[in-house]
């Protein structure tokens, strides 16, 4: 590797732990990011078996090989509308009831470096998706004065919510053998959590550490896993890829050892997925991506919210938010329209992670959204500069289920109904190494 090359890399590393604390929510397929990059989000989170840019690292090293020498940076606007309608509650502030802080801003970047003509590096700096809540201490709730509670709000503790940012840095690497392609990339994760307003489960004594439940400045975990991908191409029009990630291990939250599973453990799900694409025409390609998303893997998430019982909220086994696994199907088609302006749709659709048996403690973490409907286009300025765009639309959903609550069980007669929508634009950059511009030739007389 060159010196300047070097120079590159590390230069873009630095730049992504940097920016690592500075990620948050976005499109969501449970709480996983709905496509890496402008492109990707613009095809629906399909294109793991046609790599188009650096941040193929974060979905498909194997890819890597594909893109050349480019770095990418994108950043994206986030705007969820989430909240609550309850009605007939003993503990849950009833009425329609909504979260403020209603836009986000998410910045993403990549890099790829070719080692050889079969070879090639990259770096990553993703948001994995995350989480947030925030609901006014305000909120009339009247029963909290039978609780002798100075209080109000969603459960008689003041302003409620969580914040979840998880950031992942990957180095990748990838080779090429024929028509196939691997690549591997370690992943470091970052990931930063904070909850408030639940001081009603410590009231109740749900906790096994009280002191260590809720109100909490922000805790932060690292950890780590592996991603790693294939590519085959079989023909010049048709490719195939398969991809996956182990559980991203991570230290626990310290400051919420009281209200997650495990004494805080919060690991981040593993994946695999597939997917393919194919060409049919010279400017027209069609794709499609499976991934599976295994929230199952991690109790914190996973375990039923029921029953609650004294001292259980931290325990090895106790409550989560009765999360799912996520099956996500995208669907996404790219027309080069010109030698300057490519455009792109898409569509995916995914499972619904949460339960109605779990919708009281999913208040502060809706993730319900089901389908996303994306456009996006890159405009090519020159041989070295592009810059693209995406829009990702995803339609209301909620979940409706009974107030739970603790030691009396699902209470009759109460609703809650959670829901959640969510719009976000991303505006990126890519730069091209070593295209220089076409040099003009004097015409000859």
């Amino acid at each position: 590797m060159t010196l300047n090359r070097k120079l590159h890399l590390r230069a873009s590393v630095c730049i992504l732990a940097l920016c690592a604390a500075a990620t948050g929510a976005q499109a969501t397929d449970g709480y996983f990011v709905e496509g890496a990059s402008a492109r990707e989000q613009a095809l629906g989170g399909a294109g793991s078996a046609n790599p188009g840019d650096s941040l193929t690292n974060a979905n498909n090293p194997a890819g890597l090989v594909d893109v050349g020498h480019q770095i990418n940076g994108d950043i994206s606007a986030f705007a969820p509308t989430r909240g609550y309608n309850a009605s007939g509650t003993m503990l849950t502030a009833p009425g329609a009831v909504s979260s403020g802080r209603d836009i986000f801003a998410i910045p993403t970047l990549g890099y790829a470096v070719p080692l050889s003509a079969d070879s090639a590096l990259g770096a990553s700096m993703v948001a994995n998706g995350g989480m947030n809540t925030s609901y006014s201490g305000a909120i009339p709730n009247a029963v909290c004065a039978g609780y002798h509670s100075p209080m109000q709000g969603v459960f008689c503790g003041g302003r409620a919510g969580v914040d979840l940012n998880q950031a992942l840095i990957s180095i990748g690497y990838a080779q090429r053998f024929g028509n196939l392609s691997v690549g591997v990339a370690p992943i470091l994760a970052v990931q930063m959590f904070s909850a408030y307003g639940l001081g009603a489960m410590g009231m109740f004594g749900l906790s096994s550490n009280p002191a260590e439940l809720t109100n909490h400045s922000p805790s932060y975990s690292v950890g780590g896993g592996v991603r790693a991908g294939a590519l085959y191409k079989v023909s010049e029009q048709f490719s195939i890829a398969v991809t996956g990630s182990t559980p991203l291990w991570m230290s626990p939250f310290q400051n919420y050892s009281g209200l997650f599973a495990g004494a805080g453990s919060f690991n981040i799900p593993g994946t695999v997925g597939t997917g393919v694409a194919y060409r049919i025409t010279p400017d027209v390609t069609i794709m499609a991506d499976y991934k599976r998303i295994f929230y199952s893997g991690v109790k914190s998430v996973a375990d039923a919210m029921a029953p609650m019982g004294p001292g259980s909220l931290g325990t090895a086994n106790g409550p989560g938010f009765g999360w799912r696994d996520v099956d996500v199907v995208s669907l996404g088609v790219e027309w080069k329209y010109s030698k300057q302006l490519t455009l792109r749709a898409g569509y995916s659709h995914n499972t619904q992670p949460v339960t109605a048996a779990n919708v009281m403690l999913n208040i502060m973490a809706p993730g319900v959204i089901t389908d996303h409907i994306s456009a996006g286009m890159t405009w090519n300025c020159n041989r070295n500069s592009s810059i693209d765009f995406a829009a990702v639309f995803a339609p209301r959903q909620s979940v409706t289920g009974q107030e739970y609550f603790p030691g009396l069980g699902y209470v009759p007669g109460s609703k809650i109904s959670i829901y959640l929508s969510e719009f976000q634009a991303t505006l990126g950059y890519t730069y091209h190494f070593g295209a220089p511009e076409p040099v003009a030739v004097a015409a000859k007389y």
